[in-house]
């Protein structure tokens, strides 16, 4: 089997988005050729609730999928479609924007926040697809034990365990945990974007020490291996196959062209933005 190498490194910077959230950018526009087809990655990671508590109101989608995962933590939401709940610690949310979608998302105050959004862009012929959303529950994330590891399966599947299955791009997302000085081995189907962030803890890659908040892209293969260092290390895994399709990209709407994009913002304007409503 090949092993896939680490082929670019993208170190989180500090950034404030909604109505006032700390938390740290990891991908964004200048990665999305590369990421194809992640388009943005949040990481969250404080124990000061005055850094998120504002959250993030009222607002719209269009053109992707946002996936949410919390290791510590709470958020509530609702949408336009009538929905409302809440992420709580170890669980995940996956919401197709669609067609066009308005949400909010308001983190509370707990001891610690800590977990990510993935922001992931659709193909053309699904950007106007019903918006809908699921909910992954902590207990409907398989856990596979290993020798000096854990992996919990988001979505996809690790050594014949299955996660959740998206509705749209069939991404693989798993949350592992690796004690000191150990490492594990993540077969990756060929073809795909694979990347992986270091949500807590340094990773060791080929004898090469990366830095916690870092998202390290890899080239083709069939599996990428990662240490732990003299410290516990926490990552995501995250693979899916590329669009390979243009991009246009406007804040929170993510369409193919850029006569597209101006349609999705004359529609919020106009109010013919919402294609789908609850069901009274």
């Amino acid at each position: 089997m090949k092993e896939r190498k680490v082929i670019q490194v993208v170190q989180g910077i500090s950034a404030v988005d909604g109505a006032g959230v700390h938390l740290t950018r990891v991908l964004s526009h200048s990665t999305v050729k590369a990421f194809d087809p992640f388009l943005m990655l949040d990481s969250f990671d404080s124990k000061n609730p005055p850094d998120y508590i504002k959250g993030f109101p009222m607002h719209p989608h269009r053109g992707i999928e946002t996936v949410t995962y919390l290791v510590e933590g709470l958020i509530e939401h609702q949408d336009s479609l009538g929905n409302k709940g809440a992420i709580e610690s170890g669980c995940s949310q996956w919401m197709t924007g669609g067609s066009g979608i308005l949400h909010q998302e308001m983190p509370q105050a707990c001891e610690r926040m800590l977990g990510f959004q993935l922001w992931l862009n659709l193909p053309k012929s699904e950007k106007m697809t019903d918006p809908k959303y699921f909910e992954i529950r902590k207990e409907n994330i398989p856990l596979y034990k290993g020798e000096g590891f854990q992996v919990g399966v988001i979505s996809g599947s690790y050594e014949g365990i299955k996660g959740a299955e998206p509705h749209h791009i069939q991404a693989m997302i798993l949350d592992i945990v690796v004690e000191p000085g150990k490492s594990v081995k993540v077969p990756t189907p060929k073809g795909e974007t694979v990347f992986v962030f270091l949500i807590e803890g340094q990773g060791v890659v080929a004898e090469t020490l990366y830095r916690e908040k870092s998202a390290l892209l890899f080239s083709e293969g069939e599996y990428v291996e990662i240490a732990a260092d003299d410290k516990p290390l926490r990552f995501a895994v995250f693979s899916a196959p590329p669009l390979n399709e243009p991009v246009a990209w406007g804040g929170p709407i993510v369409m193919n062209t850029e006569d597209e994009l101006k349609q999705a913002f004359a529609d919020l304007e106009d109010g013919s933005f919402i294609k789908t409503r609850p069901q009274l």
